[in-house]
């Protein structure tokens, strides 16, 4: 597992659009993942050592954030013929265990995650109320580590920011995670 460092923000760049299936049973939108203040992109997957590790602070922000009017979404797009964990049926349960208060949807043929130019899991880029990117970077500094209980929540605050602003931060820490699993042409 090598960890990856996905680039700092390209402040402006504009969001994608993608129609993808969710576990759910619905088909979702860029629009309809958006929040009146804005919208975080996550890209995720079920077995990435660092995604499990940050998981529960991933939905306690993203709890918050819908607060202030910035809507999440979560996106897995691994191969997962070749990662059976990262199943549809995988992502369903986890989804559901631990009561995901976003959409989690799957990318199978990977364009969404080429069209944001996602390198990792987890790999976030935050948007504001007009879809351009104001935040690509991570969630707070403990990696793979449990948080100190005054650690600087980096995704939160900038995502805040966004909501009140529009503007995300000048300065961002990159995030660091496991590579995405491209399927093999």
């Amino acid at each position: 597992m090598a960890a990856l460092h996905p680039p700092i923000c390209d402040f402006g760049a504009a969001a994608s659009d993608f129609s993808l299936p969710g576990v759910d049973g619905k088909h979702w939108t860029l629009a309809d993942c958006r929040g009146p203040r804005g919208l975080l992109v996550m890209f995720i997957c079920n077995h990435c050592p660092y995604v499990q590790a940050v998981i529960t602070r991933i939905i306690r922000d993203c709890r918050e954030l819908a607060e202030l009017g910035i809507g999440s979404v979560a996106i897995m797009s691994n191969d997962s013929a070749a990662y059976p964990a990262d199943s549809f049926a995988n992502m369903q349960r986890w989804s559901q265990e631990l009561a995901f208060p976003f959409p989690y949807l799957l990318d199978a043929d990977q364009s969404v995650a080429r069209a944001y130019g996602a390198v990792c899991t987890p790999d976030f880029f935050g948007y504001n109320a007009d879809l351009k990117l104001q935040y690509r970077g991570r969630l707070d500094a403990s990696g793979m580590q449990p948080a100190a209980a005054d650690a600087r929540r980096d995704l939160f605050l900038a995502l805040r920011d966004i909501a009140a602003h529009g503007r995300g931060p000048e300065t961002q820490q990159p995030s660091i995670g496991c590579s995405i699993k491209w399927r093999k042409v």
